[in-house]
């Protein structure tokens, strides 16, 4: 497999190319990627030298540059995106820019190359907020951000290629990540390197918003099943079946690194801000794709890898 990797540079891009080119010695990884802030060339130090792997610096908002990638690949996974909802917030236009007009630049290359098989990385946010029950992939999206607008306009784009021109496209949609690599603006890496430099942990609200986590290899391995065996023109929920409120996942960090809730510092609301996100994964479970990872398990190798890993995220964070 000739394979064109999204956004690889980024937290769950790069755990997926190292764990591709481990399960896959054989498979050919060209890796684009802009380099943004999120972005870091020292994520893939373990494979830099791989004969099998490449790295392309680009813009997938460039047709010329995603062209010339395109062509030398058969099959391709989307990860590239911009995902922070608070920066959103502040500014929606790059979150359109890259996510919709981007998502489309790479669409019109792989019909135009004749790509196999086109899986594009989505999130479970398109849906919005949902009081009870799950979410499944035949519910109407909602978004209430630039973020997951931008991000359901991209899912209805790669949609349509399917519909219109046949283009094998295949769509993910997965619940809160985490694990090495995240860039410590998200919950959990902030938190604990929040932490580990003794600063308070800004929790919004009250903190009893309702996310799904799931560990980042667990999606990673969920992604390579649907790569292989999803089918074409498919939409898949992808969710880790750990439905916590933030204040329990402040709480869990707060014991693993021996800190009480005096380091807890309640700030405003973020504004439209969705109280619960839950998916219904059994269309995926079917097929025979499962989590394997506990998220207590997981949650402590987690912050185990941010406290030895300090070089990594101290010259991010300042």
């Amino acid at each position: 497999m000739k394979l064109l990797v999204t956004g690889g540079c980024g937290f769950i891009g790069c755990n997926f190319i190292l764990y591709m080119m481990k399960k896959y010695p054989d498979y050919n990884i060209i890796n684009l990627d802009k380099l943004t802030y999120a972005g870091n060339l020292e994520n893939l130090n373990d494979v830099e030298n791989n004969p099998n792997y490449s790295f392309v610096k680009g813009d997938i908002c460039d047709p010329n540059l995603v062209h010339v990638v395109m062509k030398s690949v058969d099959h391709v996974v989307h990860f590239a995106a911009e995902s922070h909802v608070d920066r959103s917030i502040e500014d929606g236009s790059v979150f359109v820019k890259t996510n919709v007009l981007g998502t489309n630049t790479l669409l019109q290359s792989a019909l135009e190359y004749k790509i196999k098989k086109f899986v594009h990385i989505s999130t479970d946010e398109v849906y919005g907020s949902i009081k009870s029950g799950s979410f499944k992939e035949t519910d109407i999206l909602t978004p209430s951000s630039p973020y997951s607008s931008s991000k359901a306009g991209s899912d209805l784009l790669a949609q349509s290629y399917y519909i219109t021109y046949g283009l094998p496209v295949i769509i993910t949609r997965c619940t809160n990540n985490f694990g090495p690599y995240q860039y410590p603006e998200k919950l959990i890496p902030l938190f604990t390197t929040n932490l580990l430099e003794n600063k308070k942990v800004p929790v919004y609200g009250t903190g009893t918003n309702v996310r799904d986590w799931i560990y980042v290899l667990d999606h990673c391995k969920a992604v390579d099943f649907v790569l292989h065996s999803g089918a074409e023109g498919e939409i898949y929920n992808v969710g880790g079946g750990n439905e916590k409120t933030n204040i329990e996942i402040t709480y869990k960090v707060l014991e693993l690194l021996g800190k009480d809730e005096t380091m807890i510092e309640y700030v405003k609301d973020r504004p439209g801000h969705d109280f619960r996100y839950s998916l219904n994964c059994s269309k995926l479970n079917k097929l025979g794709w499962e989590p394997e990872y506990s998220f207590e398990e997981a949650l402590e190798a987690t912050v185990k890898w941010y406290t030895e890993y300090k070089w990594w995220w101290e010259r991010l964070k300042h």
